[in-house]
């Protein structure tokens, strides 16, 4: 479930970790004075205040990312981030705020009629208090004191719900609104790590095969804990909905016959799904693990009843997958699916895209890219990789989506227009997902990948994988924002590639082609 607040990494909790620790203090400390020393350049007020989220330090610059408050209360829209030189020395701001904030924190509307409002909103069943807290609301035309009204619950599906609304503080109007849990597809949609001795084990896997699983052997019971990533670890929901299920274990280093007989199966899925994420994330990123800290998240399998869908809580920091229905869907825990799910954590803990309007169709997309890009790195033959999403998880036949050509769907967005944002975010993904294969592949790709027909006619080039993954990874950790939109994110990636291949270079031009073939000019 998508939280705004980071956790805040202190000067004094760095200082602890000695001598590598000094260039991030440098990098925190330097950007404070930066925002002192330019004030005009992140739309500073007189009563705002700052909370370092998160320091990226190279060679090249230093990029250092801020949540916003105003006379207290918490901006939403309002975080930035604070680019310099690897010498220490200002570059430029990433922000969508426009001007400086300048509103009135005294509210008309009560907190409880600000509850009942967004407590109406939920298509479900409400579960624990709703709470409202005052905030500044920056994601429209000029900032406003609005209630942000946190509802949890369950709809009918068995997805669980954690509904954030924004209610304005005056007229009661609702601003907008976003769910914290992140699921795969549109709808629906007792744990812990085990102890022992690490160990390569097997897993008999649904979509995958016989693959190598990290697991662990507690005096001849094995259990499904990854030591050698962060202790990642995978448990059985038992086909219920609360809690967090009982760690799947084992009185062999086998862990599922391939089959869905067998509860281990998917069990095995999804533990392979969450080290293939976590290697491609470090081998092509040097991220080490989902919030780059080098501890693992965990999974929920066999969530529910025919439950037919996947989400990434941030609540729980884990991924849950359901079984599918057998008729339509095999479980939900293919290989995609799982780094689909895991990036929604990436993402969370970087750019922490909004998960409504077109920065929710970024976040989808994001998930989307990442979760293709794992695919293509585990090369599974059983799994072949491909660009289109969830295609293993059809009984007969299908995918989510076709990155590709996204309205192949029948409800995805191959071009933007001004309407898209007013999509449900995993069909709004579809610019983002058409721009990354364009960038990639190209219109007109070899090795008998699909063509990719363009919005303005056009014929574009691709640039391969790794240099469009690093490009938009890149963007989304250092250059995008939690409102960012798709013009925005246009810029984001440009920046990136002029950062990382020069500007000017066959890179960046490649980006801006791609951008201006789905309509993003």
């Amino acid at each position: 479930m998508k939280s705004f607040r980071h956790t805040t990494l202190t000067l004094a909790l760095f200082a602890s970790f000695g001598a590598y620790a000094q260039p991030v203090v440098d990098a925190a400390s330097n950007a404070k004075a930066h925002i002192d020393a330019h004030a005009a350049a992140v739309n500073r007020s007189a009563h705002d205040s700052y909370t370092s989220t998160d320091r990226i330090v190279e060679a090249k610059g230093q990029h250092v990312r801020f949540d916003r408050a105003y006379k207290g209360l918490r901006v939403i829209g309002g975080d930035f981030v604070v680019h310099s030189d690897g010498k220490g020395q200002f570059q430029s701001v990433s922000q969508t705020l426009k001007a400086p904030i300048d509103v009135d924190v005294r509210p008309s509307l009560s907190k409880a009629a600000a509850g009942a409002a967004g407590a109406a909103r939920l298509n479900g069943t409400k579960s624990g208090l709703v709470l409202s807290d005052l905030v500044i609301y920056a994601r429209g035309e000029a900032p406003v004191l609005a209630y942000e009204v946190r509802v949890n619950g369950v709809k009918a599906d068995q997805t669980p719900s954690e509904l954030h609304v924004i209610v304005d503080a005056h007229s009661g109007a609702v601003l907008e609104q976003w769910d914290g849990v992140h699921t795969g597809k549109p709808g629906g949609g007792s744990g812990g790590a085990g102890t022992g001795t690490a160990m390569t084990g097997t897993g008999m896997t649904l979509f995958s095969g016989s693959v190598a699983i990290g697991i662990k052997n507690n005096s001849g019971v094995y259990n499904m804990t990854d030591g050698g990533r962060g202790n990642t670890y995978t448990t059985d929901m038992a086909n219920g909905t609360r809690g967090n299920g009982s760690l799947v274990t084992s009185s062999t280093s086998t862990f599922g016959n391939g089959t869905t007989a067998n509860r281990a199966t998917v069990a095995a899925d999804a533990h392979y799904g969450t080290a293939m994420t976590w290697d491609y994330y470090l081998a092509k990123h040097g991220r080490n693990g989902i919030a780059n800290d080098g501890k693992g998240a965990f999974n929920r399998v066999h969530y529910g009843r025919s439950y037919v869908n996947a989400f990434w809580s941030d609540s729980c920091f884990c991924m849950t997958y359901g079984d599918g229905d057998g008729t339509s869907f095999y479980p939900l825990d293919s290989l995609d699916v799982a780094g689909h799910e895991m990036t929604h954590g990436v993402t969370s803990r970087s750019a922490s895209l909004t998960y409504s309007g077109e920065s929710g169709g970024l976040n989808e997309s994001t998930s989307d890219i990442f979760g293709t890009l794992v695919e293509w790195f585990a090369n599974n033959s059983n799994d072949a990789p491909d660009y289109l999403i969830g295609e293993e998880l059809y009984i007969k036949g299908g995918a989510m989506r076709y990155m590709h050509n996204p309205s192949l769907d029948g409800r995805s967005a191959n071009c933007w227009s001004s309407t898209v944002g007013s999509l449900d975010v995993h069909y709004s993904s579809g610019v983002g997902n058409h721009f990354f294969y364009l960038l990639a592949e190209g219109s007109n790709p070899a090795g008998g990948l699909p063509q990719s027909p363009t919005c303005n006619g056009s014929s574009v080039n691709g640039i391969g994988r790794d240099a469009a993954g690093a490009i938009w990874y890149k963007a989304l950790t250092q250059y995008m924002t939690s409102s960012t939109n798709y013009a925005g994110a246009r810029a984001a990636t440009l920046s990136a590639a002029s950062a990382l291949y020069g500007s000017g270079s066959a890179q960046y031009n490649a980006v801006a082609a791609a951008w201006s073939a789905v309509n993003v000019n």
